[in-house]
């Protein structure tokens, strides 16, 4: 390949000429001024397009994904998508409307939504629904908004605080932070549960609200949740449930019915939407009949079998997204609900609880338990046995890299020492299972044996072992 040669054309403009072409790429300074221009051409390799696409195909297969293996992400949800989902989201019909269309020229997309939301409704045992927010976090801001307005309507004014357990989310005292609210911290128990007995301690007249987690965040169900419920209930707070774990709840139970006022739900998550490195969210909320006047606008409505958009409802907390959310996550997850159904909803959850509970069966006996039942969908475990040998939690996840695994959640929930948080979905097979399960089992033998080789991990990566903090704190992605 000829270097790029650089001229100045007769009008003014800095050009790239190729030499044996009569192409000019003519570049108008006043877009482009003169200190970005190069003085000198480019040093570009002299290589085919055909090594060209090899080198980005290597590069590509360096990038895991779920196409390639588990992913053991405790608490995310890292699911297979299915291709399905893409194709309908890809219909010309929905990938090419833009979203200031004429109503009347967008009723099927209206139509889905709408229909989704009613889905989303029966499945979590709710009346009312928004799609609006566009992430997780994003939903929890609009829950917790929702419960401010609520009390403010009442009046009601001394409910200046949120409850929120000590192994939550660190979204959930986020947003309640940033919603106006001082946040109070449950203590967990020994069996990884809500302390009932620091919760009834701090029930009060001040108390606006409880943001739950359910299963909670050690992956197990809250089984005492209709007394919390009346205790939150009682002192005239309301009850909001992080929906990250509805993956666990599908078809088996639903939160409306075990007395929360309001949740979130991660579409990208529970509903097979690709997230993670930076790809979009959505995180709607759905309520009862207590916040609904409160829901945002514009609330979607079918009059006459046409569909509308309402903005005039006066006691909204207002607009949270631009237009009216994530269309494409919409799309996906609206296809994935009716492609599987009630019964397939159900199937989904129960495979979930069975495999993260099979995998905690075949690695019990190399690493420590802190909790003594089964969990749900995701159940922690503590390298605090590997401790003895100087081997970390973090040692472990970076060993799993060498033998072709993603590691899961570590570190986190923050109230077990040492914790890994694992979730292996309900997508993969046994022998998926059996293989990551075997893996963990050989790492805790050589965090015995070879701890030195387990403390240098991983060895066969591109990137060897960094200082992960300060790669957070002093990004540098240039070549050099």
């Amino acid at each position: 390949m000829e270097k790029l040669l650089f001229e100045k054309s007769r009008s003014g403009r800095k050009g790239y000429t190729l030499p044996n072409l009569e192409v000019q790429i003519s570049i108008d300074e006043d877009i482009l001024p003169e200190k970005f221009i190069r003085k000198s051409p480019a040093e570009l390799p002299e290589v085919s397009e055909n090594e060209v696409a090899r080198h980005f195909l290597r590069l590509s297969h360096l990038n895991y994904c779920i196409e390639q293996g588990l992913y053991p992400l405790g608490s995310c949800t890292m699911k297979y998508n299915p291709k399905i989902n893409e194709v309908t989201a890809s219909l010309s019909g929905f990938r090419d409307l833009h979203p200031s269309t004429r109503e009347d020229f967008v009723q099927g997309a209206l139509e889905l939504m709408y229909n989704l939301g009613e889905c989303l409704k029966e499945i979590s045992g709710f009346t009312g629904v928004t799609l609006q927010p566009a992430a997780g976090s994003q939903g929890e801001f609009t829950g917790i908004s929702m419960i401010r307005a609520y009390h403010e309507a009442r009046k009601d004014y001394k409910r200046t605080k949120i409850l929120i357990p000590d192994a939550a989310h660190g979204t959930n005292p986020a947003s309640a932070a940033i919603a106006g609210f001082e946040i109070v911290e449950l203590r967990s128990n020994e069996n990884g549960r809500v302390d009932l007995d620091d919760l009834r301690r701090k029930v009060n007249d001040e108390v606006a609200g409880f943001m739950l987690t359910n299963p909670n965040t050690v992956g197990i169900f809250e089984k005492e949740i209709k007394e919390i419920e009346q205790l939150v209930h009682g002192c005239g707070g309301l009850m909001y449930m992080d929906g990250a774990n509805l993956n666990a709840l599908l078809g088996i139970v639903r939160p409306g019915d075990l007395g929360f006022d309001c949740m979130h739900i991660n579409l990208h998550k529970t509903f097979s939407t690709p997230h993670g490195g930076g790809g979009p969210g959505s995180g709607p909320v759905c309520v009862n009949d207590k916040l609904i006047p409160f829901l945002p606008v514009p609330q979607i409505v079918k009059e006459n079998d046409k569909f509308r958009l309402i903005y005039d409802i006066e006691t909204s907390i207002g607009k949270l997204h631009t237009f009216f959310g994530n269309f494409g996550m919409f799309v996906r997850a609206y296809t994935y609900i009716r492609m599987h159904g009630a019964e397939g909803l159900r199937s989904i959850s129960e495979n979930a609880i069975i495999n993260a509970n099979y995998i905690r069966a075949l690695i019990k006996d190399n690493y420590k338990l802190p909790y003594k039942e089964f969990g749900m969908h995701e159940f922690v475990i503590s390298a605090d046995y590997q401790k003895e040998f100087g081997v970390n939690a973090k040692d472990i996840a970076k060993r799993l890299l060498d033998y072709g695994f993603h590691a899961p959640t570590i570190y986190f929930p923050l109230i077990v020492h040492e914790c890994m948080l694992i979730e292996p979905t309900e997508t993969e097979t046994k022998e998926n299972l059996e293989e990551f399960a075997n893996v963990m089992n050989i790492i805790a033998q050589e965090a015995k044996e070879n701890p030195e080789l387990v403390r240098n991990a991983p060895t066969t990566t591109p990137v060897k072992r960094i200082d992960d903090a300060l790669a957070a704190r002093k990004l540098n992605v240039k070549w050099s």
